[in-house]
């Protein structure tokens, strides 16, 4: 029955109830007596009372929905309003939920565009430091290294100095490159992809750990490449933020698909709201339809998982 029906129904009940005892043997006298007046105000708290029933009755649902659309994350795909209440009430849910799937298909879909035109930029850059940067600087420390044969001995120690300022650079240039494009996803698969992210985390102040099976489910480009940047962006942020000497990487595989699982020992996400990195990681999920979580570790730290469907 419908939010109008409903009051409409419960007023018209009330007066003519009023209608049929003023018309029957009830009287009210002047002066009112308090017989009279008790039964009066008793009519009167009656229909007070039901209409704030049906008011409150009908309008929970809305109250309802109210909180929904203040929790509501485009990035966090499932969540709905429940369809109940009146007929008008259940109308407005079922198309704020409609209008919900619609936004995140469409987001799902800019993403996707956004996404693989960042994948096909940071491959062009990743060319060009490569091939361009990459070769200049080759060029200047072989160019270098002639000087150095030739120089005084005076100068030399300033050359070597130049010449290891330069091969640290051009190291600099190819990691940076390696990060931007990951040639070893593309090469050798996704497995050996994380084997060598863990070892190129791997530093005086942090041990990465892997855990990575030899066989995995067929898995499309873009599920690996979201699995990969997932964990690239899970330990950079605890390389930069976490404070952690250990972290880990494992890749389980699962009935239809493959769980990833991200983890370390420092200081936790705490209550500071999710950044640009995490977001970015829900972004990558939401394109492949995937499944992520950001949150505690078991015992301290942070714990990222993702799970993705196979073929």
């Amino acid at each position: 029955m419908s939010l109008f029906c409903r009051i409409f129904s419960l007023n018209a009940t009330g007066l003519v109830v009023a209608a049929a005892l003023l018309l029957g043997p009830v009287t009210v006298s002047t002066p009112v007596l308090p017989a009279e007046a008790l039964v009066v105000v008793a009519g009167l708290a009656l229909l007070l009372i039901g209409n704030a029933v049906v008011l409150r009755l009908g309008l929970a649902p809305l109250h309802r929905l109210g909180r929904a659309m203040a929790a509501a994350d485009l990035l966090r795909p499932g969540a709905r309003a429940m369809v109940a209440g009146p007929a008008e009430a259940a109308e407005l849910i079922r198309t704020y939920n409609t209008m919900l799937d619609r936004l995140q298909s469409e987001r799902a879909a800019g993403a996707a565009r956004a996404l693989s035109a960042q994948e096909r930029e940071r491959r062009r850059i990743a060319r060009e430091l490569h091939d361009e940067v990459g070769q200049t600087l080759t060029a200047v420390l072989l160019q270098l290294k002639r000087v150095a044969d030739r120089a005084p001995e005076e100068l030399r120690e300033e050359v070597g100095q130049a010449q290891e300022a330069t091969g640290a650079g051009l190291d600099e240039i190819r990691r940076i490159a390696r990060r931007l494009r990951p040639g070893v996803l593309e090469e050798l698969g996704l497995a050996s992809a994380l084997r060598s992210l863990a070892v190129e985390f791997t530093t005086h102040g942090l041990t990465v750990r892997h855990h990575i099976p030899a066989e995995l489910p067929p898995l499309t480009e873009e599920s690996e490449l979201v699995l990969y940047r997932v964990a690239q962006e899970g330990l950079t942020n605890t390389a930069r933020h976490a404070g952690a000497d250990r972290a880990e990487i494992m890749l389980r595989p699962f009935a239809d698909g493959v769980e990833l699982v991200a983890r370390d020992n420092g200081q936790g996400l705490g209550d500071v709201p999710e950044g640009a990195g995490i977001r970015g990681m829900r972004e990558r999920a939401l394109l492949v339809g995937a499944e992520l979580s950001v949150g505690p570790g078991p015992g301290r730290g942070t714990e990222t998982r993702l799970r993705v469907g196979g073929r």
